[in-house]
């Protein structure tokens, strides 16, 4: 993947874990839990993006609306996004993972087919094992076949705390849920 040059991050404690949220000049372009698979080696070391100023505009509203997601205070975010990292592809299927309502699941191979390619189940699945905007690209709500919890980049446990999190008052436990 390949980020724009000037972007910044923060660093924001969550009940699920630390995490990264990263904007670029034109949007919020990251968002990964510490230790998730396929995060940025610019998150940490040599070349690390820098920590943004405090008050950063976007970022600090990217962490404000990421609290009250996550207490439940709201159903979505309205934040600029920069999925310009990715390829055509993947922010094909990236726009497609927005358009799945909170509370509702995908099958993978249902991505696909609304992403316009069908036949391109396993590569639908590693691009939305490498969506860079985890949570606001919500990549939690894809299952496997039948609603098999399978696949997430910051570990199954917390994909079914998400799902939890977001499960309508009633339902079957997100392991059990099909998916639509």
């Amino acid at each position: 993947m390949q980020f724009h040059p000037l972007t910044e991050q923060l660093r924001v404690a969550t009940p699920l874990g630390p995490v990264r949220l990263a904007a670029s000049p034109t949007g919020l372009c990251g968002l990964w839990f510490e230790g998730q698979r396929h995060a940025p080696a610019t998150l940490d070391g040599p070349g690390a993006w820098p920590f943004a100023r405090p008050g950063h505009p976007l970022l600090s509203r990217a962490a404000a609306q990421l609290a009250d997601w996550l207490a439940g205070a709201r159903p979505g975010f309205d934040l600029p996004l920069d999925l310009s990292g990715g390829t055509p592809f993947q922010q094909s299927v990236w726009r497609v993972l927005l358009g799945i309502p909170r509370g509702e699941t995908r099958s993978y191979a249902e991505v696909a087919r609304r992403a316009g390619a069908p036949a391109a189940v396993r590569a639908v699945g590693a691009a939305v094992g490498r969506n860079p905007i985890s949570l606001v690209v919500p990549c939690h709500r894809v299952l496997g076949a039948g609603g098999a919890l399978t696949g997430y980049a910051g570990g199954l446990e917390r994909k079914r705390a998400l799902l939890g999190l977001e499960a309508p008052a009633g339902t079957a436990a997100p392991a059990e849920r099909r998916a639509a």
